[in-house]
């Protein structure tokens, strides 16, 4: 597997990877493989760039979220040896495969070789090491590709049995899914063009477009607090950086992980500022499949173990430590 995919074309090898045959998706069209078509299009007609653009406004959270007696939202369930199986343990290995909600174009975290049509990343070794902990079988899994909006309905509905895509625990989402420990730490932050003079979430962007995906936290904090942008909404990042590389968007503004990803990939765009979030990254399951989230959390205490030569610590620097380094463990992870 090439390592680096530059610029235009590092973007565009993402774009084609995305139109492979996908065995199962809960987006026949993946928004990804035609941004760059559906984008020019529509700046062509209109001189206006796509995507759902709104003046940045707080929404009222629909829930509130109590915190447990720690005082944490991210404090998950203590884990299980795996000797006695629970129902939703039971239904994953009745069916014999792990049903995994992914993404397929964040490029170190979740995203398909080119070469190989297969998926690959942080978050998918991740996603391998539970399969083969379930299973005894770490390739069987069948990935379906979610947008960052579809994410909590299609664990909701039980169209997945988790997911594990950069997914930030938060408190309003501990009332919709169930979430294990955090396996990784990120921050909001601003990625612009070089060349740029906004110089991080402050307000340099004001009267900018600021670009982020429908449903992150990213949004959430943009519309509390826009600094006098207009922010402009699209269905996954990769479609942010397909809007900054046209000109469409002045700036996007995401978790630092999967822009470091980005910016790995095109050395025409930079992070600037600092990171404004902590972003704890977990797996998110249903509420009501506690013993999975017991054995994920599982997996994951012997994923952190090892010290030096954990699991986790050699995903990290296959994957992630020559474009975030520095890191020098997993998160520790907190139970209730």
């Amino acid at each position: 597997m090439q390592r680096r995919w530059r610029g235009w074309g590092g973007v565009a090898t993402m774009a084609a990877a995305c139109t492979l045959a996908v065995a199962a998706t809960l987006t026949p069209l993946g928004d990804c493989a035609h941004a760059q078509a559906r984008a020019t299009s529509r700046a062509q007609q209109t001189g206006q760039p796509r995507g759902r653009v709104q003046q940045g406004e707080a929404r009222q959270a629909r829930w509130t979220t109590p915190l447990d007696a720690s005082g944490s939202c991210d404090a998950s369930l203590r884990p299980t040896s795996g000797t006695t199986d629970g129902a939703a343990v039971r239904r994953i290995k009745d069916r014999g495969r792990l049903i995994v909600g992914v993404d397929q174009n964040s490029y170190l975290w979740g995203f398909r070789d080119p070469a190989s049509g297969t998926f690959a990343g942080f978050d998918i070794d991740i996603v391998h090491a539970i399969a083969q902990d379930i299973l005894g079988d770490p390739d069987a899994v069948q990935f379906l590709t979610v947008p960052t909006d579809q994410r909590i309905p299609a664990i909701q509905e039980h169209k997945v049995d988790m997911v594990v895509r950069t997914m930030t625990i938060n408190c309003d989402r501990t009332r919709q899914v169930a979430f294990s420990t955090a396996y990784f730490t990120a921050g909001q932050q601003i990625l612009v063009a070089n060349g740029s003079t906004v110089s991080g979430f402050d307000d340099s962007l004001e009267h900018r477009t600021v670009c982020t995906a429908d449903g992150s936290t990213g949004e959430t904090k943009l519309r509390q607090d826009p600094h006098g942008a207009t922010v402009l909404t699209v269905d996954n990042q990769l479609d942010c950086l397909v809007r900054l590389q046209l000109g469409l968007a002045d700036a996007v503004f995401t978790d630092n992980a999967l822009a470091a990803g980005q910016a790995a990939q095109d050395p025409s765009v930079r992070l600037v500022g600092q990171p404004v979030t902590q972003e704890p990254y977990g797996v998110a399951m249903n509420l009501g499949d506690s013993d999975l989230v017991r054995r994920v959390n599982s997996v994951l205490e012997a994923y952190r173990s090892g010290g030096t030569d954990s699991p986790w610590m050699r995903s990290y620097r296959h994957w992630l430590q020559a474009d975030l380094p520095g890191i020098d463990g997993p998160p520790p992870p907190a139970y209730r």
